[in-house]
């Protein structure tokens, strides 16, 4: 049996330290560890990358300390629109959706859509009805509300201004970037790639925008021969640097390793395009990279050989 593992991330950004409580980062990474042995023991069990990342981005969407699903921001309406995508490395086949509302569990929605539809993307209304003809669990409002949400909301709701997601005070919403997504890559026993992203988007976002996770080859992709990678961060970038896919183009073509080709999109292609972010990476040996140009990402890894970490900060 191969080695297998798992990495996930809960956002990234300047996340200052000043700003940041010994009780809050103790919960921030509780929540990472959480999600990272909801997948990690499928995968310990013999199961599927896909199965594991699923389980993983569940975890994080339930807790509401990470701008996806149940923590997901505010929009101009005042309402929580969700994006959500997951893709197989065995096959290629992905599912995604885009400003859905009400949703529990975005990811499960795109799930639903890879494995339930011929189509990869559905988006708002006509993503929320297919969901329901497949009974997929919705949610009222009260269920996506977090006081601390609604405060940055309030600070900027009268502007046309966006705000990335934050873990300070909203009067000091402009100090500091979080960019707010969660995400999971895996390598199963069987050497199979798979990876998944969900984001309740920007604060105060108008017009519909949609970033970069849900976009497949953008914010997520999975091919078995080269990687997995989910990706955070300013979204508008990455969509312009195609960034998940390049990855796996820079491991193809150029023969360079996961680790290798991650660094050169998030520290030269994504920096010439004033991209602030990072992603995490899967091969189908089993090695992992978590690579981000910012202050700090939310992340953690773990497989078979007995590693195991989970951090913030650089």
């Amino acid at each position: 049996m191969q080695r297998f593992s798992i990495a996930i991330h809960g956002g990234s950004g300047t996340i200052l330290r000043k700003h940041m409580t010994a009780a809050r980062e103790q919960a921030f990474l509780d929540g990472l560890k959480t999600a990272l042995e909801a997948g990690f023991s499928i995968l310990e069990k013999g199961g599927e990358a896909i199965e594991a990342v699923r389980a993983a981005i569940r975890e994080l969407e339930d807790n509401i300390l990470f701008n996806a699903g149940r923590g997901s921001v505010f929009t101009k309406n005042g309402t929580h629109e969700m994006d959500a995508a997951i893709m197989d490395g065995r096959n290629r086949k992905a599912g995604a959706v885009a400003a859905v509302k009400n949703v529990r569990n975005p990811i499960e929605l795109a799930m639903a859509v890879m494995q339930k539809s011929e189509h990869v993307f559905l988006c708002g209304d006509g993503a929320m009805e297919f969901g329901r003809r497949h009974d997929i669990i919705f949610e009222p409002d009260e269920y996506f509300f977090s006081s601390f949400r609604y405060d940055q909301w309030q600070s900027i709701k009268d502007s046309d201004d966006t705000a990335l997601d934050h873990n300070i005070l909203p009067g000091d919403i402009n100090k500091e970037k979080k960019f707010g997504t969660v995400g999971a890559v895996a390598c199963d026993a069987q050497g199979n790639l798979a990876a998944a992203t969900s984001t309740g988007g920007m604060t105060n976002k108008q017009f519909g925008r949609i970033g970069d996770s849900p976009l497949i080859g953008i914010g997520t992709y999975a091919n078995n021969k080269t990687c997995a990678v989910s990706c955070t961060g300013h979204g508008e970038p990455f969509i312009r640097a195609v960034a998940a896919y390049d990855v796996s183009c820079l491991m193809e073509y150029r023969a360079l390793s996961l680790e290798q080709a991650m660094n050169i999109v998030v520290n030269e292609k994504l920096k010439q395009l004033e991209g602030e972010g990072g992603m995490i990476g899967a091969d189908a040996q089993g090695n992992t990279a978590m690579i981000f140009n910012s202050e700090g990402m939310y992340r953690a890894c773990r497989n078979s050989d007995g590693t195991s970490f989970a951090a913030i900060y650089k």
